[in-house]
């Protein structure tokens, strides 16, 4: 039921105007959080693992602790 429901808000959206992007990548983290606490809260798990995948790769990435990094 979960996909469902998320190929017709997709379907639902689509007509919709496009929202602008986040300016930066703060903002894009706060609102994929929302989302993922939204998702956990209507026990939509899939769409929970998917944002939880999309949180993931916009956070920042940080060098290993054993890589120097040339000034």
């Amino acid at each position: 039921m979960t996909m469902l429901s998320l190929k017709l808000s997709r379907a639902v959206s689509g007509g919709r105007a496009e929202p602008a992007p986040p300016p930066d990548r703060a903002s894009l983290l706060v609102t994929l959080l929302r989302k993922r606490a939204a998702a956990h809260n209507v026990g939509a798990d899939e769409l929970e693992a998917m944002l939880r995948d999309q949180i993931r790769w916009a956070l920042p990435m940080a060098p290993p602790e054993d890589t120097v990094l040339a000034d």
